[in-house]
């Protein structure tokens, strides 16, 4: 057990791809064309720190930027940036209500943060993808062009937000059929969705975690309790039935890792 749970622990910030729900994406769908939402002139940004209140600008025409994550672990990474994260704990259901507590807190501008699964077979881990649109619930999101341009311009077509874990390749390789979206991650729908229905600027960036051709490993799908955070318990009980998982467990970690590290890097260069 503790070769287990040390093995769990080298995993422990791959869970971006776990969840509560056990739901995965099952059948594929076509997109259904919808109108995207129009693109807006650039305005200056006023950031804050998460500690401050968020509240309107003093200066008419000013942005306030909150940034919606899944897990805490790279809540800690936007956070660098200097300004309000707000966490969704790793589910669909979850990114809705960060991004809305986020509106209500006073964003007037809100950015999805973190690692992503890849659709498009090209892409490889640690990839940045910077995507000049969302698709969600069959509707075709435009992200703002002027807060794409400020955190590095866009670097493929689309991203799939998802409402469930697209688990397995088999799975992948259908949606990236279906959308044409290059990536598919949990909290980008939910930023588009609420970003339109207040009629505020969002953007996307992310980076690749795991490829399209890689199935999930069976602990992963577990590994998150509801605040985000990776539960070593669910995982080492996971481990112990099925061992045979820890090689991929261990390539699903040093994938998060690469894509960390391409997002610490990428921000590290941001002046926003």
């Amino acid at each position: 057990m503790a070769s287990i749970q040390r093995s769990a622990r080298r995993i422990n910030d791959a869970g971006h791809y776990a969840s509560l729900t056990e739901r995965r994406i099952a059948p594929c769908w076509p997109p259904r064309r919808h109108a995207a939402t129009p693109q807006r002139r650039q305005i200056p940004l006023r950031t804050r720190k998460e500690s401050s209140p968020l509240t309107p600008s003093a200066r008419p025409g000013d942005r306030i930027l909150a940034i919606v994550v899944g897990l805490h672990a790279e809540a800690r990474l936007a956070r660098r940036l200097g300004v309000s994260v707000f966490v969704g704990g790793g589910t669909a259901a979850g990114a809705d209500a960060a991004a809305a507590r986020a509106v209500a807190a006073g964003a007037t501008a809100l950015l999805s943060f973190g690692l992503a699964g890849g659709l498009d077979p090209a892409l490889r881990p640690g990839d940045l993808v910077v995507p000049s649109a969302v698709v969600s619930r069959g509707v075709v999101f435009n992200a703002d062009a002027a807060l794409a341009a400020r955190i590095g311009g866009t670097a493929s077509d689309r991203l799939l937000g998802a409402d469930a874990i697209a688990a397995d390749a088999a799975a992948r390789r259908c949606l990236w059929q279906r959308t044409g979206a290059a990536a598919v991650d949990l909290e980008s729908g939910a930023v588009a969705r609420v970003a339109a229905a207040h009629g505020l600027p969002f953007a996307v960036l992310r980076a690749i975690c795991d490829p399209a051709e890689r199935d999930l490993p069976p602990a992963a799908l577990v590994a998150l309790d509801a605040r985000g955070a990776i539960g070593l318990a669910r995982i080492a009980g996971s481990l112990a039935s099925r061992p045979g998982q820890i090689p991929a467990l261990l390539r699903l970690a040093a994938d998060a890792a690469a894509a960390r590290r391409t997002l610490a890097r990428h921000i590290a260069t941001l002046r926003l």
